[in-house]
């Protein structure tokens, strides 16, 4: 194995053991020092690839954040189309979400430029497209209902399959939107 192949595999090892760890116990409860551990490292080592931390929470949030502007730029047949696309979005990249949701109760109040401002703006988009600009009361609380059923729903099943909580979230989600949600 050449040195630079050595590195690569070093770097995968260590946002696979980030991505885990981050998704039990949270980013701000997560240290690079719990992170070499995992990997048989020491701190210094994850350092050396992934220094401050959230360069290695931004390499994981990456192919989520790509994912979530191809569901916005996909055109759905109906809302349950979209409503479906979005379950499967939020259960496959559940351990992401769980990274973020520290940031997104503060999203309302987070500064122009910062992360908490990005996740505002990905939330909002997807509340207006469940709930369209003008909706009636029933419809508003559904997409908010939705959308909370996500977060929290993913955050607190981490340690179950994601075929199931994502067949239990279809569930919930036809509950709110009708039958093929």
């Amino acid at each position: 194995m050449t040195t630079l192949e050595h590195g690569y595999d070093t770097r995968s090892r260590i946002l696979e053991a980030a991505r885990q760890l981050f998704a039990e116990r949270g980013y701000a409860a997560t240290s690079l020092a719990d992170i070499a551990s995992a990997v048989g490292l020491t701190k210094t080592a994850v350092a050396y690839h992934f220094h401050p931390k959230d360069r290695l929470a931004a390499e994981l949030i990456a192919p989520a954040a790509e994912d979530i502007v191809a569901l916005f730029e996909t055109g759905f047949d109906g809302e349950r189309a979209f409503v479906e696309a979005l379950v499967t979005f939020t259960v496959r990249h559940r351990a992401i979400v769980r990274l973020i949701m520290e940031d997104i109760s503060g999203a309302d109040d987070a500064p122009p430029g910062s992360p908490g401002e990005v996740i505002r703006a990905f939330r909002d988009a997807i509340y207006t497209r469940l709930a369209a600009p003008d909706a009636d009361p029933g419809r508003r609380v559904r997409a908010w209902a939705l959308l909370g059923a996500l977060q929290g729903v993913v955050v607190k099943t981490i340690d179950l399959p994601e075929e199931v909580v994502r067949e239990h979230l279809l569930t919930a989600a036809s509950a709110l939107y009708g039958p093929s949600a």
